[in-house]
């Protein structure tokens, strides 16, 4: 019972991180003044990520080492299979990229009149060391994200459900709603907005390793590179 209610829990579990994590940055900011401290704690999402990033390692490292495997493993590159594994990647990439990237400014304009309205919701100023240290951010994404819900989640779903294509579409849903989450502003535009730039991304990366696992490695890799560019948006505010 334990293992087969794991893979349901942890579909939902980094969003439950994000609001436990963002509490706790709220309650300090309360602590130290803060008059609005809930508001105030959305300002620091790149910390509310990371360690919950952090925590997500931990549990994965504790379920894959309670099924004798080593998390560590489903990370690595296959030397025996690279060459196709690259030819995939492209081929994903080339369709997928687009698809992914599209929705996030006309999805903004559509729901707020002005994609820059949701843009500034999220990223808000930064200290410079805080800038600094949200590099963690995308650093500690890379094991934790997608193999959450691709490297752990899906392939057992499918097992228990014995349906491949609900265990995709289960796991890439909590991917794309777990963004409403980080970090959680009370509007509900932009909860849309965050679900819904993010479902493509979600959908296409899940079918993508469904398809082919071997391909994790490759896709966390891709994601932390693109998660370094969304710190870097901090520059031009």
């Amino acid at each position: 019972m334990k293992n087969q209610l794991a893979p349901w829990l942890m579909l939902f579990s980094r969003s439950a991180f994000f609001m436990f994590f963002q509490g706790l940055i709220a309650l300090l900011l309360l602590i130290t003044g803060a008059s609005s401290a809930w508001n105030e704690s959305t300002r620091w999402w790149t910390f509310i990520v990371t360690l919950a990033n952090l925590a997500s390692l931990y549990v994965l490292v504790r379920l894959y080492k309670g099924e004798g495997r080593n998390f560590f493993e489903t990370l690595r590159f296959s030397r025996s299979t690279w060459k196709t594994d690259v030819l995939w990647l492209v081929g994903f990439s080339v369709i997928g990229l687009p698809v992914a990237a599209w929705p996030r400014e006309p999805l903004a304009a559509a729901i707020f009149g002005d994609s820059m309205v949701a843009t500034r919701m999220l990223f808000q100023p930064l200290p410079t060391w805080a800038f600094v240290f949200s590099f963690l951010f995308p650093l500690t994404i890379w094991f934790s994200e997608l193999p959450t819900y691709f490297g752990y989640c899906m392939p057992r779903l499918e097992t228990l459900l014995k349906n491949g294509w609900i265990a995709w579409i289960l796991a890439s849903l909590a991917l794309a709603a777990q963004h409403m989450f980080l970090p959680l502003i009370l509007n509900n535009g932009y909860l849309l907005w965050r679900f819904g730039m993010f479902l493509p991304f979600a959908l296409v990366s899940g079918l993508a390793i469904k398809f082919r696992p071997s391909l994790m490695p490759y896709f966390v890799t891709v994601h932390a590179l693109m998660d370094i560019t969304t710190v870097l948006v901090y520059i031009m505010l």
